[in-house]
């Protein structure tokens, strides 16, 4: 059998549409409702009709600047809940918003900035500046209270708004995505979230990070549901409180920031039916510790950043143990070896069909870049993939992440799944490295909460992995590299160790 799914694919999105007014398309029913409630030391509350008059109001605000739709808008926000509604109020008025990363140094907007050309940065105070037409983001809060607008109605196809990779194989790059995308997040709902209308999810991460955008915000919205959004200043060690003192249904958090929740006492939480993970490979330790401390299941999946989520566990279809889970229902997913489909247990290139509607439009201004992930019907992800007889797929890394040990290819996760299973460890990252000239070793980086001695970590390793997995170097880190949206960057490790070393 081979490794295919034969979905017939998801609903075209309906003509004429407005990703925005799709969000929203609940607002007016459920006016008086919670639509979003900031928890937490400084709480702030926004019904339906609140959320929706600012939308619209900031698309009318940002017409009045002399923004016009299809003109860029680079967004510089903080953790506030600014950055949400001028994203999706340029959207309502067809404006393409480009948000980025609060962290980024001035050199990395200024090459943003000549990349896409905004008509117009809103900017936070204190954040890297580039040159060109700004406006400070203390200002927009005036544009909530300024007439409607209409919402820009138009074909679903049309672009809707960028977003950076992570960059997590190289440089990072603008990815153009169409209305239709959120119209293919439905995807998610039944084979990812299990979310309804009663709904109270949280999400532990910034209001300015994409996964918190989609997973956190548009998503519950989109269906009816109250988003709550931890306030500035709450750390992890606080989250578990604030999810029993609001009832949250759903938890949704990077791995990372389980990792530190797992560390802090957790209450009784009758009202939470599981969480959500996503960002990087959750390690199955920590899932049975959450599932232990809450007597909840956490749903993993994987995804990209250009076309999100399509792999997934959920309550009505559970990942087996180890993998990521299934192709989401609609989903057209293959992995792709050198004659196309491979067969089942048969490592492959995970690959979307072409036709699926949340697949980005391409990289701006890089047609043969775009036209290069693509062979035949499919676009080919990068990462590498193995499918069982069940139809559930095992992540295995990056395609230039996968080590090679003897002649074997061996993926870099499962050694770092074997290593953060270690109780002293909380974080790990193994990738292939140049000792000499052509001969390359697996090397395991790690962070841990004390000192291990190397002879017992080995012991460890070589108990769970077979001879040619296990790694020839081990190396403690006060903190592994990680991109903007906290993946880890297995090249960093390798290209710092390979300089620092004389191999570079």
């Amino acid at each position: 059998m081979l490794s295919l799914t034969n979905a017939s694919g998801f609903p075209p999105a309906p003509t004429p549409f407005n990703m925005a007014r799709h969000v929203l398309t609940h607002a007016q029913k459920l006016a008086r409702k919670t639509a979003l409630q900031i928890v937490g030391p400084t709480p702030e509350t926004f019904t339906y009709a609140q959320i929706e008059e600012a939308v619209l109001g900031t698309a009318t605000g940002l017409r009045q600047l002399g923004l016009k739709p299809r003109d860029h808008l680079l967004l510089q926000l903080g953790n506030t809940p600014e950055f949400p509604i001028t994203y999706l109020g340029a959207i309502a008025g067809g404006i393409i918003p480009v948000p980025v990363s609060s962290q980024l140094t001035t050199p990395e907007v200024e090459n943003i900035v000549a990349t896409i050309k905004p008509a117009l940065t809103i900017r936070a105070a204190g954040l890297a500046a580039a040159p060109g037409p700004f406006r400070p983001a203390e200002s927009l809060r005036a544009f909530w209270n300024l007439p409607p607008a209409a919402y820009d109605m138009g074909d679903p196809e049309r672009p809707a708004y960028i977003i950076y990779t992570s960059g997590t194989s190289g440089k990072p790059r603008p990815v153009v995505h169409a209305h239709r995308a959120i119209w293919a997040r439905q995807m998610m709902w039944h084979g990812w979230y299990g979310l309804c209308a009663d709904d109270r999810v949280m999400h532990a991460s910034a209001f300015n990070w994409t996964y918190t955008l989609g997973t956190g915000l548009m998503d519950p919205w989109s269906v009816g549901a109250t988003a709550l959004i931890p306030a500035n200043g709450v750390t992890a060690d606080q989250l578990p409180g604030l999810l029993a003192d609001h009832s949250a249904t759903i938890f949704a958090a990077a791995p990372g920031v389980y990792r530190r929740v797992l560390r802090a006492q957790m209450p009784p939480l009758p009202q939470l039916r599981h969480g959500l993970s996503a960002g990087e490979k959750l390690a199955d330790d920590y899932a049975s510790a959450w599932g232990n401390a809450t007597g909840t299941p956490i749903y993993e999946a994987f995804g990209m950043s250009e076309c999100s989520t399509f792999i997934s566990g959920s309550p009505t279809n559970p990942a087996p143990k180890g993998t990521s889970g299934y192709p989401q229902p609609g989903r057209r997913v293959a992995l792709i070896g050198p004659d196309g489909p491979v067969a089942r247990g048969t490592p492959g290139t995970i690959a979307i069909h072409a036709t699926d509607p949340g697949l980005m439009l391409g990289y701006l201004g890089a047609a043969d870049e775009t036209a290069a992930r693509f062979q035949g019907d499919w676009f080919m992800t990068g990462d590498i993939g193995i499918m069982d007889a069940s139809g559930a797929i095992t992540y295995a890394g990056r395609a230039d992440d996968m080590m090679n040990a003897g002649g074997y290819r061996v993926s870099p996760v499962e050694v770092e799944d074997v290593l953060t299973a270690h109780p002293a460890i909380s974080e790990a990252g193994a990738c292939a490295v140049q000792v000499r000239t052509g001969t390359f070793v697996i090397a395991a980086f790690y962070v841990a909460t004390d000192v291990i001695d190397e002879a017992e970590l080995r012991d460890w390793v070589a108990a769970r992995l077979a001879t040619y997995k296990t790694p020839r170097m081990y190396i403690a880190m006060d903190a592994l590299p990680r991109g903007a949206n906290n993946k880890l960057l297995r090249r960093v490790l390798r290209t710092e160790w390979e300089a620092a070393h004389g191999q570079a």
